[in-house]
């Protein structure tokens, strides 16, 4: 699991005030008494799955309803209900999203690295991310303790860590990466929860002391480069 900055949110629909509540398909009376069918917005669904993603960045999973989605997306509540059935499927819709954008993300960031001191940048930028990055950790964090309990969701979440640990091994070999992902995730919970931040010098120490002999590549060409192990 890596934090990645987060892609644009589609702004909200607006307008969605004047839609009936009991949410999508109906039809509302024009100006001259009859009747037309309502204009679906094609990209509801999706503007409702990036809305759960930004209610559970500030509520946590706990404290997300269908009412406080529905206000963040700008929709009627009937509009959520009528595409997800179950806050349940919407939770975990909304987390798959979020996993396919980090997974794709997390590649494309090393897709200039040619060194071996530039791969261990990028893994100190990861842990030392801005206001982006830490909502992207926090989604994460929310998703796998959800996932305690839900076994669907953990299923997600081994997915997102195999995905990780498969471009890490690109550079440095399976068993390294397995280390410095876990490495990784630790390190970047506790830069969410410390009052007192790390350097980055001593964050670069840690994963270059985690990579060890064995986990430095002499030449690193880029994030597919054949390596034995991954």
């Amino acid at each position: 699991m890596m934090p990645i900055d987060p892609p644009p949110t589609a702004p909200p629909v607006r307008g969605a005030a004047r839609e009936a509540a009991d949410g999508e398909g109906g039809t509302s009376t024009g100006s001259a008494g009859g009747r037309r069918t309502r204009r679906n917005d094609p990209d509801r669904k999706t503007h409702i799955l990036d809305a759960t993603l930004d209610v559970i960045a500030e509520r946590g999973v706990a404290g997300t309803t269908h009412r406080h989605i529905a206000a963040r997306a700008a929709v009627p509540l009937g509009s959520v209900t009528y595409h997800f059935a179950t806050l349940t499927e919407l939770l975990a819709q909304a987390f798959a999203r979020h996993v396919a954008f980090q997974s794709a993300a997390f590649g494309k960031l090393f897709a200039a690295v040619e060194t071996h001191e530039q791969f261990v940048e990028v893994l100190v930028d990861l842990v030392h991310g801005g206001p982006a990055r830490h909502r992207s950790a926090v989604l994460g964090f929310e998703l796998h303790l959800a996932a305690l309990r839900d076994p669907d969701l953990r299923a997600l979440t081994q997915t997102w860590t195999q995905d990780s640990r498969t471009v890490l091994a690109r550079f440095v070999g399976a068993d390294s990466a397995a280390r410095l992902d876990a490495l990784l995730e630790g390190m970047i919970m506790h830069a969410l929860l410390t009052t007192s931040p790390e350097s980055r010098e001593r964050t670069r120490d840690a994963i270059i002391q985690t990579l060890g002999p064995a986990g430095r590549p002499e030449c690193v060409t880029g994030p597919n480069r054949d390596r034995p192990g991954s």
